[in-house]
């Protein structure tokens, strides 16, 4: 570098005072020439005593447009402004940086210029400044010149200041970016970098120590938890070492290459940590999208290493905001999973609390708002700390449990040697390693190969029925989440063969000395005979167990359908007919019951060989027949069809040796277009017409007419008197007790509408509500049943507050619930009052939701996100609520009356214990309605029912007289006078 002093003495008298004009100018004016630069520079004391002086926001910084450049230098003690000329090491444009520094002493100063190469302070989020070179060299206005000392992460000159010189510096950038400049004191430095390097020593020590020791954990145990830990650790020790320095020493690096290691480390932090938290959490152990995403996420951050060959400030820049994201979204995951009681999470809160602390302090330094030199050492002691408490949280998990199975050895013993000898399938479930380990003869009965279901739980969703693995991760969360209790559930599992054999699952948890849930133990239980059995009954209930014909519940429930898509198709048209065999039970007796039941199992084949597949022919009673006709629907054909029947039935039998002529009445009902009726009414109709069938001898067919039934009856009048009922105040609310069957005590009511009518006297409700549904007065109706029930509920909790509150339960109709101003109905009846959650029960049957499910269940969960309780009534007259009670909202279940009153005890018990263990099992509050005797309700709960309602506690009443049963105007305790009451009504 060449410099150019021009020296005052010598000079002429003329030239040294234009010179000192055209300077001054220069200096007053600040211009700026394209050869030249002139500054008012402002010198900087340095005092002896001073240790280190920043010199950062001092420096003028600016660039020239060729190699050279001339700047003003600052006035010397004796006023004297110079001009001297720079020129750089390199050709084109240059970046400079001008500060000039006085020493006022007696005394030379010796001080060091240190520019750092990377400082973590203000580098940046995105493209950040991963360091180089800053000064390429340093010429001074006078005195000696600077001199470069080695360093291989810092610039350092070293610069002499005569005593009462002020001496003005030219540094040489090598870009425009000088993060930090300070003029040092040696001895000062020299101790500062000591301090430095033993506490980056004691870091980098503590770190590498706790790499080791987490990866000596994952040797001896299997956790995925401890190998992502460990390599969480391995990644800090390794961007502790870049930063450090120590990875220069160790491999020498060239210029530039630190910035590629440096992102490559900042990316495999953000990496370790993603995968720290999926496998400590134990995301994927449900989910496999989980672990995709963490494995996608994985290879991102690799693929940024790759990135960081070509640009590694970009690299660096993306791999900092993942390691925001990281923070931010596990910590909302955590805390999520902690307020739903996994211990993990919540153990794991305080760390990840610090991560999150120390994301958002790093992000502050390196955008420039924390800018103190103390901050970059202590951002690197708060990672190392966070990663030593998650490193203490971890082994936590695997060393606090180690005590707990020692000791147990007798005891486990036993309980082998009675497994072994029960024959029962052993079930064990690591849930440290996620490993589930089963008895080798359960992969042998589904034809499976040893070790096939050695493995994740979540592999066994595979083996399970579909509708099974969302019980089978609720039961195992569940255990897990509680750690106590035990599960007995059962699971279907295929074989290999296509079949499903059904296992009674039955585990409990083994909770270690910290309180975690370790294991879960216990035994698989082939029921396959059993279940069989129970289903066969279960079929029993619907088909009759003679002749294997559909019963009574499931033919209406046939009609029922036809009639809907009837309604929607024209060319439907359902026809009902009825036949009762005449003087069957004389016959019978004659022949002996096993010739009657042969002569049934006759008629039958006789009468099915004359429908047709869309036919239906089903047993409604001892020797009466119900067909539902669909092949036919011209009067003609159908007179014919049923013509057909009659003779098929007269045709004589050979029984035993005995020839056996029978008859039967038959009574036909068809559904009239365009007409309202229901399937109870279609087959009411048909019975009527049966019964004069009967009347006219027997033998007979008979087609029913509107003039069969009496004038007291026709739905004309019954109507126009409805529509006049709610003016004339004749239409009023009783209610039924709901006892809780475990102390007696009354829980809620069912409310249900009777009309007194001023001649009729009282209608029955099936007649007037049936006529109200087709004619649309159902609407008003249920909002009048709606707004009595709760403003009388509301009453009641008022004056007996009680835990849980008093319930009412009120039917929803069809008509109500297909309304699209439903939900402001509900919420309209809910703003009169103030009623507990979920104590205003609404009840709707199956044939409300199924018509459109996907509308009933937005309708359904939105009315419980009002506060509404939803019960499913007739629980188990159709085969479908089974896939209900999984896909709707509802809260509890009643059980149909006809359930109770079935002939076979054996049969009943079988079928109320499958249904109620049904209802619990699911979380719903099972509600037996028909209980008529005290036995009833004692049966009911020992089958482990909840409530119950029907005679024996109690007929639908009054308000007066409910009151009266709860004895609310007493002093004494409702509960304990309402028990009293209970069993006096019992006893009544």
């Amino acid at each position: 570098m060449e410099v150019r002093r021009e020296r005052a003495a010598g000079e002429t008298g003329v030239l040294t005072f234009v010179r000192a004009v055209l300077c001054a100018l220069l200096v007053i004016c600040g211009l700026s020439v394209a050869s030249g630069r002139a500054l008012a520079l402002e010198p900087i004391v340095v005092p002896l005593d001073r240790g280190a002086i920043d010199l950062t926001r001092t420096i003028e910084r600016f660039a020239s447009e060729g190699d050279r450049v001339q700047v003003t230098t600052a006035p010397s003690a004796d006023g004297i402004v110079r001009r001297i000329e720079v020129r750089a090491h390199d050709e084109g444009p240059t970046d400079w940086a001008l500060f000039a520094l006085t020493n006022t002493s007696d005394e030379q100063i010796d001080r060091l210029l240190v520019a750092p190469h990377y400082r973590l302070v203000g580098s940046g989020i995105f493209w950040p400044d991963l360091g180089s070179r800053r000064i390429v060299d340093v010429t001074a206005s006078q005195g000696f010149r600077p001199e470069r000392e080695e360093s291989p992460d810092t610039d350092i000159f070293v610069i002499t200041l005569d005593p009462g010189a002020t001496v003005t510096f030219v540094a040489e950038l090598e870009n425009s970016k000088l993060p930090q400049l300070h003029l040092w004191d040696p001895d000062a430095y020299k101790d500062s970098v000591n301090d430095l390097t033993l506490y980056k020593g004691i870091v980098l020590g503590i770190a590498g120590l706790l790499a080791l020791i987490l990866t000596i954990v994952f040797v001896v145990k299997g956790s995925a938890m401890f190998p992502a830990s460990g390599a969480l650790a391995w990644a800090v020790l390794a961007w502790l070492a870049i930063d450090f320095g120590f990875w220069h020493k160790m491999f020498k690096l060239g210029p530039g290459q630190d910035h590629i290691y440096r992102a490559g480390a900042e990316a495999m932090l953000a990496a370790t940590l993603i995968v720290f938290l999926v496998a400590y959490l134990n995301l994927n152990r449900w989910h496999v999208r989980f672990g995709h995403v963490a494995l996608v996420w994985l290879a991102g951050m690799m693929a940024l290493v790759g990135i960081a060959l070509i640009d590694a400030p970009i690299a660096a820049g993306i791999a900092r905001i993942s390691l925001l994201l990281v923070s931010v979204l596990g910590f909302g995951v955590v805390v999520w999973l902690a307020l739903h009681n996994f211990d993990r999470a919540v153990m794991l809160i305080p760390s990840w609390f610090l991560l999150v602390a120390w994301v958002a302090a790093a992000g502050l330094t390196v955008s420039g708002f924390l800018e103190n030199d103390i901050v970059s050492p202590a951002l690197v002691g708060g990672l190392v700390l966070i990663v030593l408490l998650l490193g203490f949280t971890v082994m936590q998990h695997a060393f606090a449990g180690a005590g707990l199975a020692h000791g147990l050895g007798s005891d486990l013993e036993r309980r082998a040697l009675a497994i072994t000898g029960s024959g029962d399938l052993v079930w064990d479930w690591d849930v440290t390693a996620d490993r589930i380990h089963v008895t080798q003869e359960f992969e042998h009965l589904l034809g499976l190969k040893k070790g096939d279901l050695h493995g994740p739980a979540a592999a066994w969703l595979d083996v399970l029925h579909p509708s099974d693995r969302d019980r089978f991760r609720a039961a195992l969360d569940m255990i897990v989440g509680e750690r106590r209790g035990r599960v007995s559930e059962q699971f279907r599992f295929r074989a290999q063969d296509g079949h499903y054999h059904y296992m009674l699952l039955r585990i409990r948890p083994v909770v270690a000395a910290h309180g975690e849930v370790t294991r879960c133990v216990g035994t698989l239980i082939d029921i396959t005979d059993s279940k069989a059995a129970e289903e066969r009954l279960l079929r029993n209930a619907v088909y009759d167990s003679l002749t294997g014909l559909p019963n009574r519940q499931l033919f209406l429930d046939r009609v029922e359908a036809a009639l809907s898509f009837a309604a929607t198709d024209e060319k439907i048209r359902p026809i009902v007919l009825v036949i009762n065999l005449d003087k069957f039970k004389v016959v019978n007796d004659k022949v002996g019951l096993t010739a009657g039941d042969t002569l049934l199992l006759t008629l039958v084949r006789r009468i099915g060989q004359k429908l047709k597949p869309q036919d239906m022919l089903a047993r409604l009673g001892g020797d009466q027949f119900g067909i539902l006709l669909l092949s036919e629907r011209e009067g003609p054909r159908v007179s014919q069809f049923a013509e057909g029947v009659r003779k098929a039935i007269s045709q004589p039998i050979q029984v035993s040796g005995v020839e056996v002529v029978l008859t039967g009445s038959t009574g036909l009902a068809m559904m009239e277009p365009r007409a309202a009726v229901t399937c109870e009414d279609l087959v009411r109709n048909a019975e009527v017409a049966m019964f004069h069938a009967k009347r006219a001898g027997g033998n007979h067919i008979e087609v029913f007419k509107a003039t069969m039934r009496t004038a007291k009856t026709d739905r004309l009048l019954v109507e126009g008197e409805l529509r006049r009922s709610l003016e004339r105040e004749e239409i009023r609310l009783l209610y039924q007790p709901i006892i809780r069957l475990e102390d007696r005590a009354i829980v809620g009511f069912e409310a249900m509408m009777r009309w007194d009518h001023p001649s009729y006297s009282r209608r029955p409700p099936a007649e007037f509500l049936a006529i109200a549904e087709e004619t649309g007065l159902i609407v008003e109706l249920s909002l009048f049943a709606l707004d009595r029930a709760s403003r009388q509920l509301a009453s009641w909790q008022r004056r007996l507050p009680t835990e849980p509150p008093l319930f009412i339960t009120v039917n929803l109709p069809a008509r109500q619930f297909e309304r699209q101003d439903l939900i402001q109905d509900i919420k309209t009846v809910l703003s009169r009052t103030i009623l507990a959650r979920g104590s205003l029960k609404l009840e709707l049957t199956e044939k409300l939701v199924v018509q459109s499910p996907e509308r009933a269940a937005h309708l359904l969960e939105r009315l419980r996100d009002l506060g509404v309780g939803l019960a499913l009534d007739d629980f188990g007259t159709s085969h479908a609520n089974l896939a209900y009670l999984e896909r709707f909202s509802f809260d509890t279940v009643k059980m149909d009356r006809s359930f109770l009153r079935q002939h076979s005890k054996v049969h009943r018990t079988a079928i109320l214990r499958s249904m109620i263990q049904l209802g619990r099992e699911l979380g719903l509050d099972v509600i037996a309605e028909g209980a008529e005797t005290d036995s009833d309700a004692v049966e009911l709960y020992h089958l482990g029912c909840q409530y119950a309602q029907g005679q024996a506690f109690g007929e639908p009443m009054t308000v007066e007289q409910c009151e009266k049963l709860l004895d609310l105007t007493s002093e004494h305790s409702p509960m304990s006078s309402a028990r009293r009451v209970v069993m006096s009504a019992l006893r009544t």
